[in-house]
């Protein structure tokens, strides 16, 4: 017999703890980064995603664009403005920033779910009052922080065996459009859904101490004590913080992943030793 076949064997086997173990949960994904414009890493995503439903777990994806959106921009003639390194929203940034997320990327991520044999549908943060926001700073225009979060629909998808895809746009009070960071779109929808595990998948293996060595289990209070001390520096802030506030929120774990290694999402949450930096509650700690 086959030794792949036999590997693969235990490795089902071995999953079974697990398997049982997010059976029902609901898993918020942020997905982004060079896999998005890579047809054969789109596919993989969606295979791993597709398997997370079909073995009994709540998957609900949220996807960023900032590449493609940078790529329209400059198509159009539109200019950037930054404000202390932040890209200023006007109006015609926003509109923009809607149709490449909503009308492209959303659209194929759907695509790809659908492809591997899920229901999936694409919504934006304004179907149906999803994710009301409010300008985050009135100097950056239309980019928002999200006060109030109404998750029903989400699981009235989930009722359904359908994998909701959200491009991270919310709505104003008084119906502007704002957009706002994947990862804090990610973080609050996983917030309102009291989500057990949300994965953001980024370009780095994860945490790392002094030593540049990858910390696999973290709790809030160490996320806060290697930011003072600066070991938690430059892109990796707004990640913990994004973290951290899910938690505070009912998120019973953030993990921080390098989406580029294959099959991250499954690694993760149907093997024994994970993949990246779990952080949550000192306890409900280890993994």
């Amino acid at each position: 017999m086959n030794d792949d076949w036999i590997a693969s064997a235990r490795t089902l086997s071995q999953a079974l703890p697990y398997l049982q173990r997010y059976t029902g949960a609901i898993v918020v994904v942020k997905f982004g980064g060079n896999a998005m414009g890579d047809d054969a890493a789109m596919a993989e995503f969606a295979r791993d995603i597709v398997l997370m439903r079909q073995v009994g777990v709540n998957p609900l994806v949220v996807h960023g664009g900032g590449p493609m959106i940078n790529d329209m921009l400059k198509r159009l003639n539109i200019e950037s403005r930054f404000v202390r390194g932040k890209r200023v929203t006007d109006q015609a940034t926003v509109e923009v920033v809607e149709m490449v997320l909503t009308g492209l990327v959303n659209k194929r991520i759907v695509q790809a779910l659908t492809l591997q044999g899920a229901r999936a549908v694409g919504l934006s943060g304004k179907d149906d009052q999803l994710m009301v926001c409010e300008a985050d700073d009135p100097e950056l225009g239309f980019v928002g922080r999200p006060v109030a979060m109404n998750p029903q629909v989400l699981h009235d998808l989930f009722e359904k065996d359908i994998i909701p895809v959200i491009a991270p746009l919310g709505t104003g009070r008084q119906g502007e459009t704002f957009n706002v960071n994947g990862d804090t779109a990610a973080g609050a929808l996983a917030g309102a859904l009291k989500a057990d595990r949300l994965l953001l998948l980024t370009d780095v293996q994860g945490v790392k101490n002094a030593d540049g060595e990858v910390v696999t289990e973290l709790t809030p209070d160490d996320v806060t004590r290697m930011t003072n001390q600066g070991v938690i520096a430059g892109g990796m802030i707004p990640k913990t913080e994004t973290a951290l506030r899910a938690i505070r929120d009912g998120v019973r774990g953030v993990v921080i992943i390098d989406g580029r290694v294959p099959n991250a999402c499954l690694l993760e949450l149907f093997t024994e030793h994970g993949s990246g930096s779990l952080i949550r509650p000192a306890d409900r700690l280890p993994r």
